[in-house]
């Protein structure tokens, strides 16, 4: 039997992957409810949209699939860069320096337990 499995996806969200990576190790493995309470107990700028990315995937799989939020877990979280925004920062003697503010996709996959 071939495993259901509920993703949701996030794209362009404000920060660099390397800072959503930490918040994804977290939660990789876990339950959803666990995760989610790691995710809203986690000081980090990334949980808080990395909490909306779940509840999605959790309907998702609710709703699409019929799967059991109690039984859920998550499978599969990963980051990948997004596209990035140049900006210049004036400095010393005429010269200008580049910011790279990096953007980020995030997936997150949830199935239910066996």
């Amino acid at each position: 039997m071939e495993k259901k499995e509920a993703r949701a996806y996030l794209r362009y969200v404000r920060i660099a992957p390397r800072k959503v990576q930490i918040v994804c190790d977290l939660i990789r493995g876990k339950d959803a409810g666990s995760a989610m309470a790691i995710l809203m107990q986690t000081p980090k700028a990334a949980s808080e949209p990395l909490q909306k990315l779940l509840k999605s995937a959790v309907a998702n799989a609710e709703n699409n699939l019929g799967l059991d939020p109690a039984k859920l877990v998550v499978s599969e979280v990963f980051v990948a860069p997004g596209p990035i925004l140049k900006r210049m920062m004036p400095r010393a003697q005429g010269r200008a320096y580049r910011i790279n503010k990096r953007t980020s996709h995030v997936t997150l996959a949830v199935t239910e337990k066996a």
